[in-house]
């Protein structure tokens, strides 16, 4: 196997608080008490303390219990009830109408084509839906409204169905088939059905939420904040069909009142908690079933919040341990696919260029592999032509590359100049290692390193490793790590197929004038 080249180009607590003072309200617990550290009840009703664990003292998940069910590990892999439901309206959307008007006997086409175009447009619709994050779990307590958000998708879901019938069509007829639709639907059809969607999937969640509701209550809420901000919170909360079950002055026994007050909902009444809280404890309480909310004051609003939810008229923001949730994470992966898939006709033919001058002047090995660290801050095994000497690491320990290198082939300089020693890495992406667009990955002592320095700088692993990413444009060679991860978590908290799009073709003119 070929030696490790260095060349590795520079990168992109808890506070326990006071003695809280906690009140629990439950029908099988009622507990009024001044607590330090986290008590359980017993079954006579008293309260025996046990040690916190970190974060505030929420310590670890129960332990694993049976083997889910069927439904639950289709939950787990983003499949919901309601999704069949959803498929069940629109298909009723689009043949109701038809057979009201026409019975059995559809006109202008045989059956099988209305069958087939009928499959590819509800495919289409629910596809939209689920890629939207419609089907992602949501807290009830401050869930924002379904239509507005269903009907982005529905319209969206519209418009690629009357483009892939224009293009269809035309390109039929172009080789000589005279058909005056590729997917026979009527416009008021297709009309009906984007207007009807999302009134469908809205009822749906309706009715979903009437029926947890009744079987399991209000959301419970537990109210962390000081006692006037626990006021003023309480008076708007009676108005959102919640209950308050649980208020607490600090994080020291939050596992204790999460637990005997079986809360469903976390509300953060100030900021100065979240620090504490985030993304650790957020994520543990995620695997609770508990979601946790913070409340927005006037000064967070002055940042340009956009998701912002109400609950009883105050302003919240939900807290997600990751920033992208699986759907979108699904959808990335379908998008790179794509793309791979449509640009092959140029990138093969490009590498194998790229590999025939690579042999002539730098010879063999050809290709040589590197540890970086992958999505979840796993290990992967990194790919790329070799443009350094063989022996350019002898000591074994990462060097990042420097300026006029002198370990650097002096013919393969514009190949690492231009990038093209990184087009081995579409391999990676075709194995699902990386992504074409996102932060660049890094060896695992550097990120070692990072981590140690920087706060959050494991946050960039949320998604797969990039051929290039929004630090690579926006930043230089040398930007500071610190920095460089300002723009990689901007990119997970903002992506889109769209903004992947316009990091690729922005890439090709740094690239051109040799500014990464």
């Amino acid at each position: 196997m070929a030696p490790s080249e260095p060349g590795s180009r520079p990168p992109g607590s808890s506070h326990p608080g006071p003695a809280a003072t906690a009140r629990v309200a439950t029908p099988t617990h009622p507990v009024d008490a001044t607590a330090t550290g986290t008590t359980t009840p017993t079954a006579a009703g008293r309260a025996v303390p046990v040690e916190d664990g970190p974060g505030g003292g929420l310590g670890e998940p129960p332990p694993d219990g049976p083997r889910p069910s069927l439904l639950g590990r289709l939950n787990a892999r983003g499949f919901r009830l309601v999704q069949i439901a959803d498929t069940g309206l629109v298909t009723a959307l689009l043949v109701v109408p038809m057979v009201v008007s026409f019975g059995w006997n559809w006109p202008d086409y045989p059956m099988w084509q209305y069958a087939v175009s009928f499959t590819i447009i509800i495919a289409t619709f629910v596809a939209s839906f689920y890629f939207g994050g419609l089907y992602e779990r949501e807290p009830r307590l401050g869930r924002p409204p379904v239509m507005p958000w269903a009907f982005r998708q529905s319209l969206a879901a519209g418009a690629l169905i009357a483009l892939a019938n224009l293009v269809v069509t035309g390109a039929l007829e172009l080789f000589g088939t005279d058909t005056p639709r590729a997917l026979p639907i009527p416009t008021t059809r297709l009309i009906v059905l984007i207007v009807g969607s999302p009134i469908a999937v809205a009822f749906v969640r309706w009715a979903a939420a009437r029926h947890r509701t009744r079987r399991e209550g209000p959301p419970r809420v537990m109210l962390l904040g000081t006692e006037r901000e626990i006021e003023v919170a309480r008076r708007h909360l009676d108005r959102a069909e919640a209950t308050v079950v649980a208020t607490a002055t600090s994080v020291a026994d939050l596992a204790h009142l999460v637990d005997v007050s079986d809360t469903t909902n976390l509300v953060l009444l100030s900021a100065d908690w979240a620090a504490s809280l985030y993304p650790d404890v957020v994520d543990q309480l995620e695997r609770r079933n508990v979601s946790v909310l913070q409340r927005v004051t006037a000064a967070e609003t002055l940042y340009g919040l956009q998701r912002v939810r109400q609950v009883g008229g105050l302003p919240f923001v939900l807290l997600r341990p990751h920033v992208m949730p699986g759907s979108r994470a699904r959808l990335k992966r379908l998008t790179d696919v794509v793309l791979l898939a449509l640009g092959a006709v140029a990138w093969v033919p490009l590498m194998a260029l790229v590999a025939l001058y690579q042999l002539a002047v730098a010879g063999r090995p050809l290709l040589f592999w590197q540890v970086r660290v992958g999505a979840g801050g796993e290990p992967f095994r990194m790919v790329k032509f070799r443009t350094m000497t063989v022996d350019a690491e002898e000591d074994g320990s990462p060097q990042l590359a420097a300026q006029n290198d002198p370990r650097i082939i002096p013919a393969c300089a514009w190949v690492r100049a231009t990038r093209m020693d990184e087009l081995p890495q579409l391999f990676n992406i075709l194995r699902g290692e990386m992504s074409l667009v996102g932060p660049r990955p890094e060896r695992p002592e550097l990120t070692q390193e990072f981590s140690d320095a920087i706060r959050g700088y494991a946050r960039r692993h949320e998604v797969p490793p990039g051929l290039t990413g929004l630090a690579q444009i926006h930043g230089h060679y040398h930007t500071d790590p610190e920095y460089k991860l300002g723009y990689d978590l901007q990119y997970v908290a903002n992506w889109s197929p769209m903004l992947d799009l316009e990091i690729l073709v922005r890439t090709v003119w740094v690239v051109l004038a040799r500014r990464i």
